[in-house]
């Protein structure tokens, strides 16, 4: 076993949040090195859906989503599933997010979230300045669609709490929405625009830019799966090598909890298994993100194809993917879009790491000084990463972090 030299800041995870880690830490004046099994963005970084999704101020772990739950969890193939075989595992982390649900708590993590968002978007901007990263980003809006009068009702309490948090949007009718996404079917019967909703051309190409920057400025990357890391901080490779940091971060995505044990943290991460198809860009003419919420899936334009996806699994890493999920989702999106082209499509299944509150664990470990945690953004990896990125360089950096991390403690379960 060999001990390398000391390093400055070591970041576990290659994903897009250890790489806006990596850029920010690096605006102040450090070194990093990033340690991943797989390389740069393989995991959620990937495959996701590429929106900038800043008007997303609600957690899953909502009372509303515990009155569909029931009925969701019944169907193998619906929106929200638990394998039956992965039900008792998964009891201790619903038991939380049952506790997140309540209207207090809810409360919080809308007013937690929104700031984050707020500081998200801020970051967005200023990162879109530079050419390299503002030439893959696009504000084409999004569409948020409704089957029936009742369910567009049902949303009115969402777009009025939006309203409070300076969220604009537009309701539509008709006309209107036929002019911003043509070929819709007649099941659509209402609809609200987000115009300042961002997309990026491609998700994994938007990772490996920032990883260029990041390797510009100095960057390594070390391609190993980590094994553990020691209560004084040091990180054991799976070669058996030791590295040693001033500062470790950790932002292994769904994989960081089991990290984070090592040192004596225990912070209730789950992976929510997530699935899509990504279809050939003349699939269709989709001019703008589209969100089924009812049926919790979303379809992108991107450069690379037509992606439609969404939707949440447990079942935990080892259980076989059931790609059944996407091709329900492509049967949907074909009723709602009869001249879609449903042939020749790529499918995946990826794990966001999610926490009970839907809220990302921001801060120190609890026990290991030296030893951060930056993990847990569920469905908002990309739209937090610049914002996430800030708060650890500036913690690293021992100044006082731009917001409040209180309600990001990863200690607070």
């Amino acid at each position: 076993m060999a001990t390398q030299p000391k390093h400055d800041v070591i970041i576990i995870g290659a994903g897009i949040i250890g790489l806006a880690i990596a850029h920010y830490v690096q605006q102040t004046g450090r070194k990093v090195t990033l340690v991943d099994r797989k390389g740069v963005a393989q995991e959620a970084s990937l495959g996701n859906a590429g929106a900038f999704a800043l008007a997303d101020i609600f957690p899953l772990a909502s009372p509303g989503i515990m009155r569909k739950a029931p009925k969701w969890l019944l169907d193998p193939l619906g929106p929200l599933s638990v394998r039956p075989q992965y039900a008792l595992n998964i009891v201790p982390y619903l038991l939380k997010f049952f506790r997140a649900s309540w209207p207090d708590q809810y409360r919080k993590s809308i007013v937690a979230q929104s700031a984050l968002l707020d500081l998200s978007a801020s970051e967005v901007d200023r990162m879109a300045q530079i050419p390299q990263i503002g030439n893959q980003i696009r504000t084409d809006g999004a569409l948020h669609l409704y089957e029936s009068e009742r369910e567009f009702a049902a949303s009115q309490s969402s777009w009025q709490a939006r309203q409070e948090f300076g969220i604009e949007f537009e309701h539509l009718d008709a006309t209107r929405l036929a002019d911003l996404q043509p070929g819709l079917s007649n099941h659509i019967k209402r609809a609200t625009f987000i115009p300042k909703w961002q997309t990026v051309n491609d998700p994994f190409e938007f990772a490996q830019t920032l990883w260029r920057m990041v390797q510009q400025d100095g960057g390594e990357l070390i391609e190993q799966d980590v094994k553990a890391i020691s209560k004084a901080g040091e990180v054991m490779l799976a070669d058996g090598d030791m590295l040693s940091g001033k500062h470790v971060v950790v932002a292994a995505g769904a994989w960081s909890h089991q990290l984070a044990k090592q040192v004596g943290d225990h912070i209730p991460l789950e992976s929510e298994r997530g699935y899509n198809t990504t279809l050939p860009v003349e699939a269709f003419d989709l001019k703008r993100q589209l969100i089924f919420g009812e049926h919790g899936f979303v379809m992108t334009p991107l450069s690379t194809g037509i992606r439609v996806g969404g939707a949440v699994e447990f079942a935990g890493f080892d259980a076989a993917p059931n790609y059944k999920r996407s091709e329900i989702m492509l049967q949907k999106a074909k009723r709602f879009m009869p001249d879609l082209k449903t042939e020749q499509g790529t499918q995946w299944m990826g794990f966001r790491p999610s926490l009970p509150d839907t809220l990302p664990a921001i801060g120190k470990s609890a026990h290991t000084p030296n030893v951060s945690y930056a993990f847990g953004h569920g469905h908002l990896g990309l739209t937090q990463c610049f914002a996430t990125g800030k708060l650890m360089a500036e913690l690293i950096d021992g100044q006082t972090p731009s917001l409040d991390l209180t309600p990001f403690n990863p200690s607070r379960f």
